[in-house]
């Protein structure tokens, strides 16, 4: 079962590198458990706001795991697991966002 998404600020932050060895820095848009492991939403970071409101808003999601006494955030290797999380995550976003428009 999933637990609630916690929520992170904006100063939680990752640099990440892609297979080609590109580096993009990552927010953090919550963390949830699931399945005795913790997954991380994470969207591209931009420090001008025009940016992000042109990023296609798509994110990605990444599993703590402890790698040499050190905790990393690993690609999802199984599909279906990825799919799992990946709509826990979209569920409870979609969520978040109606409770706001509600009380707007």
């Amino acid at each position: 079962m999933a637990e609630e998404m916690n929520e992170f600020g904006a100063d939680m932050l990752y640099t990440l590198e892609d297979e080609e060895g590109n580096e993009q820095e990552f927010e953090v848009l919550g963390e949830l458990e699931y399945e005795d492991a913790v997954y991380c939403a994470l969207i591209p970071y931009y420090e001008k706001e025009e940016d992000l409101i042109q990023d296609d808003g798509e994110f990605v999601v990444l599993k703590k795991e402890m790698i040499d006494g050190e905790e990393m955030l690993c690609t999802i290797e199984d599909d279906a697991e990825y799919e799992a999380v990946g709509a826990l995550f979209e569920q409870q976003l979609n969520a978040m966002f109606e409770e706001e428009d509600e009380e707007a």
